[in-house]
């Protein structure tokens, strides 16, 4: 199927490794031009080099913290300078810590909707102008499956990235007249650093972190961790423009995690 964004701008969020990374291959080989960001330049600079390399398209990257207003201005700004505009906007942030709501202080939570909430807010509100104006505008946040089946332990995770997906239902809703969509994108259990992380942190509780990975394969339908190309395939779709009319959306891309009906 031609998705038919070749030519278009992105700019994606934590694109140096994992599901970022996975999502930014993928529009790359639909056609768009990228940016990239993420905040440790090495594994930066090796993701935009062989990006660049495999796809033929133009490819900046950006180190910048996005949990910092002066990290997203300067991101998007390099983007918008080097890009010229941006079409499709995919936040993305590596997830909150692992606790239960006595572990996690004042600090923390600070730190969480920095990271998790408010980046998405600011990247939005730098980049939605330019898509307004031209009438044509993708945004995608990659959240979580604990928006709908909340995990245990993930007191963070659970509480803000639900945040998100209020925010962009009701954002969808206010630029659909301009022919901007929003969509949430939910990774289940897949596999990337994120997950080796959790089930490390078993380790703190006494637990065994080969058994929390068992765990969670048990509770997926199709018995597997899923890929990040999977996922990102769902993201290169709802960027496209045969996805034009769906907006307002949470997509779960998660093997069957989810027993929700929604």
């Amino acid at each position: 199927m031609d998705l038919g964004i070749e030519g278009r701008t992105a700019f994606v969020a934590a694109s140096s490794q994992g599901l970022g990374r996975a999502v930014a291959e993928a529009l790359a080989a639909e056609g768009c031009a990228l940016c990239l960001c993420a905040r440790g330049k090495e594994k930066l600079e090796a993701a935009r080099a062989e990006i660049a390399d495999r796809h033929g398209r133009p490819v900046v990257a950006v180190s910048a913290d996005l949990s910092t207003l002066e990290g997203v201005t300067t991101a998007t700004a390099t983007a918008l300078a080097r890009l010229g505009h941006v079409d499709i906007l995919v936040t993305n942030a590596g997830g909150p810590p692992a606790g239960t709501h006595d572990q996690l202080g004042p600090e923390q939570w600070r730190a969480a909707y920095d990271l998790t909430l408010r980046s998405v807010v600011e990247l939005t509100r730098e980049l939605l102008p330019g898509m307004k104006e031209r009438r044509w505008g993708r945004i995608l946040n990659v959240t979580s499956i604990t928006v709908k089946q909340p995990v245990e332990n993930l007191m963070l995770s659970n509480a803000l990235r639900a945040a998100v997906t209020g925010y962009a239902r009701t954002l969808a809703n206010e630029v659909a007249p301009f022919g901007i969509t929003v969509n949430n994108v939910l990774p289940g259990y897949t596999r990337t650093q994120r997950l080796v992380d959790l089930a490390e942190s078993a380790r703190a509780r006494g637990g065994d972190p080969e058994q929390v990975r068992r765990h969670w394969i048990d509770q997926i339908p199709m018995g597997r961790l899923g890929e990040p190309e999977e996922f990102a395939a769902m993201v290169a779709f709802l960027a496209s423009e045969r996805a034009g009319f769906v907006t307002g959306q949470s997509i779960a891309v998660d093997g069957g995690w989810i027993r929700g009906l929604y």
